[in-house]
């Protein structure tokens, strides 16, 4: 594993951070898949497709609204991960955008702005007639009506399914290949194009790529430098050292 070293950032440089689940497990929320390869007791092919909210949409809503729920109960809050991001985002005076994979909402909680849901928002519906998307916070069902077209029964998750394009991919792959620090933390490097985010930072040869996980992922070799251990600890401390730097 390659030494910490000072990270050296410009003041004046671009930070790009990449989240995932494991940044949000520390918060309680559950991670995407368990190693039974089950999504929360369901195949993934069950609740995160576009086929299968055709085939069917009553069980696809209710295995959302049940997440919505939970993220709305009140135990789960932004953790000290999600808080030193977000004071990075208020401090930092060059560029920055923080990209994540997870749909919560705990990243805006915290208090981060320059933020970026790839694979969309649980607290948003989105029309499937007019692409209209609206703040929700209730169950979605077959009688939820657009206020965009006023069409019934066509409202569903704001989430990004298998098969289906992230969202704001260009802007992303922009904000990598100018970076002079990337951070991806908590993800599994699995899941693409996600995980081929450091490979971009690397094709621009300026840019420094450091890995936060409780272990080395399957593409640690592509990053100069692991930090491994929980994000509540890992990710103030390098926080910490970079607004220090400057």
């Amino acid at each position: 594993m390659p030494e910490t070293s000072a990270l050296r950032i410009p003041p004046d440089g671009r930070i790009v951070v990449l989240t995932g689940a494991g940044i949000s497990a520390e918060s309680g929320v559950p991670t995407f898949r368990g190693a039974d390869g089950l999504w929360e007791g369901h195949r993934v092919e069950d609740v995160a497709t576009p086929e299968a909210f055709a085939r069917q949409p009553e069980l696809v809503q209710r295995f959302y609204n049940e997440r919505r729920r939970k993220l709305l109960a009140g135990d789960i809050q932004p953790n000290a991960a999600h808080a030193a991001l977000a004071e990075l985002d208020a401090n930092w005076p060059g560029e920055f955008l923080l990209v994540t994979q997870n749909i919560d909402d705990l990243h805006e909680r915290a208090g981060s702005r320059r933020l970026l849901h790839m694979h969309g928002e649980l607290l948003k519906a989105r029309c499937s007639d007019c692409g209209a998307v609206h703040r929700w916070q209730d169950d979605l069902t077959a009688e939820a009506v657009c206020s965009g077209c006023q069409a019934g029964g066509r409202l569903r998750p704001h989430v990004v399914w298998f098969g289906e394009v992230p969202i704001g991919l260009e802007e992303s792959f922009a904000a990598l290949a100018s970076a002079d620090l990337f951070l991806a933390i908590g993800t599994s490097g699995n899941v693409y194009p996600a995980a081929g985010f450091v490979d971009v930072v690397r094709q621009a040869g300026r840019g420094r790529a450091i890995e936060m996980n409780l272990e080395a992922t399957v593409a640690a070799g592509w990053f100069d430098e692991q930090r491994i251990g929980p994000a509540t600890q890992t990710v103030p401390a390098l926080v910490a050292e970079l607004l220090a730097e400057i």
